[in-house]
């Protein structure tokens, strides 16, 4: 395939991104991810990843997509918009992040990105490929950034120039080559807000130990949050936006358009209503969104802890 069509087929890829919701998309040429393959191993060896040790598995595919897509030549990257900058009606009531608000992302994003398959295979041909969301070995972020979509920020998460950091990333993996696009340069410059506004010092300079992170022990850790994070957890019940929420590209973030992400009945909730939350009410609300990951003893568990 000539230069030309190379262009050509990536720009036609993105305007049918965008048709389909997506707020970015940006495209990198399939290779092993050298770079990367140190700062993991030492993350690892470092036990930064806590109990979620299903992270030290799949080392090699985790760096080359080519070992999850045999033939692969192109990751394409895509950023799905969730910000919804409405807060809980009470103060002091258990707080959940805001991604967990609405229906499951990973159904509603595959269900996208399966349907852009369907569209490049309708205009291209058959492909070769996948579609990953947060759901494989994929190390997303960083393709995100070699693709142009933003840079790694100090507190690890992918920052958009135009948009912050309120997104979902999904990838397709396929055997198309198109026209990669190139990374950007880190804007995080000498700011330290992230650093500084987290309650349990998890954050270092582009380095986040899991174990320390609110996020992880709301949502991963399946024991009792240790007693050293008692006061620490800023009423959090499931994930964490700080680190977010004090970022000043935020301040560029635009709420989405996606209903399946609208809030359900959480904002409205009493600190009361949180403490009496029944099995069969968790049941019922949470089908089918994300706090469902957590589980309705670990909930309840973590709401307890708060106080």
């Amino acid at each position: 395939m000539n230069p030309i069509q190379r262009q050509q087929r990536s720009h036609w890829l993105k305007e049918n991104a965008q048709a389909m919701g997506f707020s970015f998309c940006g495209i990198s040429e399939a290779r092993f991810l050298e770079e990367e393959a140190p700062r993991l191993e030492s993350w690892l060896a470092k036990g930064h990843q806590g109990a979620m040790s299903y992270m030290a598995n799949h080392f090699d595919k985790r760096l080359d997509p080519r070992l999850l897509v045999p033939g692969a030549k192109t990751v394409v990257s895509l950023l799905y918009n969730y910000h919804n900058p409405d807060k809980p009606v009470e103060e002091d009531v258990p707080k959940i992040a805001s991604y967990a608000y609405g229906r499951d992302y990973h159904k509603v994003i595959k269900k996208k990105l399966l349907e852009l398959m369907r569209i490049l295979e309708a205009e291209w041909g058959s492909i070769d490929g996948r579609a990953f969301v947060d759901s494989a070995p994929v190390m997303e972020r960083q393709w995100a950034a070699q693709a142009g979509l933003g840079w790694t920020g100090k507190n690890t998460l992918l920052i958009n120039k135009q948009q912050g950091s309120y997104f979902f990333l999904a990838e397709l993996i396929i055997d198309i080559d198109l026209e990669p696009d190139a990374p950007i340069k880190d804007y995080c410059g000498t700011c330290t807000a992230c650093i500084d506004a987290c309650p349990t010092e998890a954050i270092t300079p582009y380095h986040v130990a899991a174990e320390k992170c609110i996020s992880y022990l709301t949502i991963e850790l399946k024991d009792s949050i240790p007693k050293e994070f008692k006061g620490k957890m800023e009423n959090w019940a499931f994930g964490c936006d700080i680190c977010q929420q004090v970022c000043p590209w935020n301040r560029f973030a635009k709420k989405h358009e996606e209903p399946d992400f609208e809030p359900r009945v959480l904002l409205s909730w009493s600190k009361n209503d949180w403490k009496e939350l029944s099995e069969l009410a968790f049941d019922t609300l949470f089908q089918g969104t994300p706090l469902k990951r957590a589980g309705f003893e670990k909930l309840k568990k973590t709401v307890r802890y708060l106080g």
